[in-house]
């Protein structure tokens, strides 16, 4: 009995974590140089941010290839423009990664 108790806080607080996620994600978007190559929604310069969560859904460490991809940058991925080297910290890509993965 204590073991399902616990799973069950450890569920509710798991989803009470999921709008500052939401919220802390989107306002460091919007902090840094991101939008002005992607919206969450449509392609502009790079693919729309929901489409990289479709696209990187159910994917092994998704998160973490996606934190490298926003810090380091890439190219390929998305056809031939390549997407720089963005300046996060680790843990804002980190943040971003996470994030983003949660669009739908």
């Amino acid at each position: 009995m204590k073991n399902i108790l616990l799973a069950l806080l450890a569920c509710a607080a798991a989803l009470g974590l999921q709008p500052a996620l939401a919220r802390d994600g989107l306002a460091l978007f919007n902090s840094k140089p991101c939008a002005a190559c992607h919206t969450l929604d449509s392609k502009l310069v790079g693919p729309a941010l929901k489409d990289v969560a479709a696209k990187n859904a159910g994917g092994k460490d998704a998160a973490t290839t996606l934190a490298s991809h926003i810090k380091n940058g890439t190219q390929g991925n998305w056809g031939p423009i390549p997407m720089p080297p963005n300046p996060v910290t680790d843990d804002e890509a980190k943040v971003l990664a996470d994030w983003v993965m949660t669009l739908k």
